[in-house]
């Protein structure tokens, strides 16, 4: 430029530099940076500002810092641009005493937090579960003359409720009113939702048609907020009526309208009333989601129709909603309860080989289920195609064949299954339980967790993983029901877990023969 007769200074540069950012050339403008410190242009405090800011955009707090150091070092007094993009990167990223202090720090260099930079603090806290903290932002701001918007208020009383402290985000709302900040839906919204939560349905319901006196729509989440309170209440007519309310004032019932009236229909044993609203949502093109195939499949169970169950968990997966731990443990209880244990066996393989983690309530659906039909495990064992690829029930029928305690045989059975599909954590952690429950680990136990243990690749180590006290005629047992849990690992974990438990029998030989000749 200067070749040209253009003399360059600092605020050209700085147009250049923040332009090129803005667009998207970093490397450009990392570049005009460069050529500016060569030129003699001495870098200013919005060059400082328009780097701290890009660089918190991009994630690089470390290099933020190291900017605002310069700044520092370069004589120059950090202004609210050089602060406020460093406190809203630390709120995102969840750091909220960096971002106090740097507050502190704004305020000592003379410059007044704006209301952006406070809500963004406050919101953080919030959701980071400080509420306290976040309340004294909000007492902070309020003493440097910076009044809360509805927007904050609105974050405060939406944490207040969701741990239970209902009458204190009522006292922000008389608060608010009386600094003459008007609440907006949101807030209205936030109120009921948490007088829901506390179950409060009368107070609920004063403050919606406060909504609606003050002629202001509640929108979807105030609807919905109050549909949820009506179902919570088992009041399925008023859900319905409030349902109709909202498409007369133009709002559309979206998926979670649908599938909370569902659900409350499903609790109150209303399968009829539930597929009514579920035609009604199909006819009016709304998606129905996981929750709302999840509470179907649930009332089917209920009712004791699995067959439904089952053809609606089908239509769930081909209309490309994915079943969650939920699903499945309401399926498998479902087929546990009427004792149909080849297909709860086949639902929890399906469970695992979608890597949907199970739960406690799917294993006490399981052991339950299981221990309680016996019987049922021994016909199914007379007919081998009912057992064939599903290790639940082979292991399980096995155990029961040779006189294990059915408690014992399902917990063993669970723990195969887990650890034959990489799942060795859960595993381990239900193996605690077990032994919690007065069920100490036995062979099978051992068997199972070695076969998870090498499946993973961790043969070397598992002795720092699982504890073996086994005599010799255990170690044997452990040995025959290996050859189960082989059939379903890969042919390197088979050999491995396999010469491990060979190994062992030969050890103790050893030292058993070394005993029998200490007493001689």
């Amino acid at each position: 430029m200067e070749s040209r007769g253009i003399q360059v200074n600092t605020q050209m540069c700085n147009s250049i530099i923040e332009g090129r950012y803005r667009h998207g050339f970093v490397g450009d403008a990392v570049e005009t940076t460069r050529k500016m410190i060569e030129v003699g242009c001495e870098l200013d405090i919005v060059t400082y500002n328009i780097l701290i800011s890009n660089a918190c955009r991009d994630g690089k707090l470390q290099e933020a810092e190291k900017l605002l150091e310069q700044v520092r070092r370069r004589g120059y007094i950090p202004n609210k641009l050089s602060f406020t993009p460093l406190i809203h990167a630390y709120c995102r990223q969840g750091d909220f005493e960096r971002a106090s202090s740097l507050v502190v720090e704004m305020t000592e260099c003379g410059h007044k937090p704006d209301l952006v930079t406070y809500g963004a603090l406050v919101h953080g806290l919030v959701v980071a579960g400080e509420v306290d903290a976040a309340l004294t932002i909000r007492d902070k701001m309020m003493e440097r003359g910076v009044s809360p918007d509805s927007g904050i208020y609105n974050v405060l009383m939406n944490g207040l409720c969701k741990t239970g402290r209902f009458l204190a985000a009522k006292q922000l709302l008389s608060e608010m009113l009386g600094h003459n900040v008007l609440p907006d839906v949101y807030v209205y919204a936030t109120l009921v939702d948490g007088c829901i939560r506390n179950d409060n349905l009368d107070e609920a319901k004063k403050l919606f048609e406060d909504i609606l006196k003050r002629g202001m729509d509640p929108g979807i989440v105030g609807y919905n907020a109050m549909i949820k309170g009506f179902c919570k209440s088992r009041m399925m007519r008023d859900a319905i009526i409030c349902m109709n309310r909202m498409v007369t004032g133009n709002i559309s019932p979206d998926e979670f309208t649908y599938s909370t009236i569902i659900d409350g229909y499903i609790k109150q044993h209303d399968l009829y009333g539930a597929l009514k609203v579920f035609s009604l949502m199909i006819k009016r093109n709304s998606t129905p989601n996981v929750v709302t195939y999840t509470s179907l499949i649930d009332g089917f169970c209920r009712n004791g129709y699995s067959v439904g169950a089952e053809k609606i968990f089908r239509e769930m997966k081909l209309n490309g909603a994915t079943p969650n731990v939920v699903t499945y443990t309401v399926l498998i209880g479902g087929f546990c309860k009427e004792g149909k244990l080849a297909k709860a066996a086949s639902f929890f393989e399906q469970m695992l080989l979608s890597k949907c983690n199970p739960n406690d309530v799917t294993f006490h659906y399981l052991v339950n289920g299981f221990s309680k039909n016996v019987s049922s495990t021994i016909l199914n064992r007379k007919n081998e195609s009912d057992i064939q690829g599903t290790m639940l029930l082979e292991v399980f029928g096995r155990m029961i064949s040779d006189g294990w305690d059915p408690i014992s045989a399902a917990y063993n059975a669970i723990i195969g299954c887990l650890c034959s599909h990489g799942m060795l954590a859960i595993a381990l952690q239900l193996s605690d339980k077990m032994w919690n429950k007065g069920l100490p680990p036995d062979s099978v136990t051992f068997t199972a967790l070695l076969s998870g243990i090498c499946s993973v690749g961790k043969s070397k180590e598992w002795r720092s993983i699982v504890t073996c006290n086994l005599d010799e005629p255990e170690l044997n047992v452990a040995i025959k029901y290996s050859q189960i849990f082989e059939r379903y690992l890969n042919d390197g974990a088979s050999a491995e877990a396999s010469t491990i438990l060979h190994t062992l029998v030969k050890d103790r030989k050893s030292l058993d023969q070394e005993a029998n000749g200490l007493r001689i």
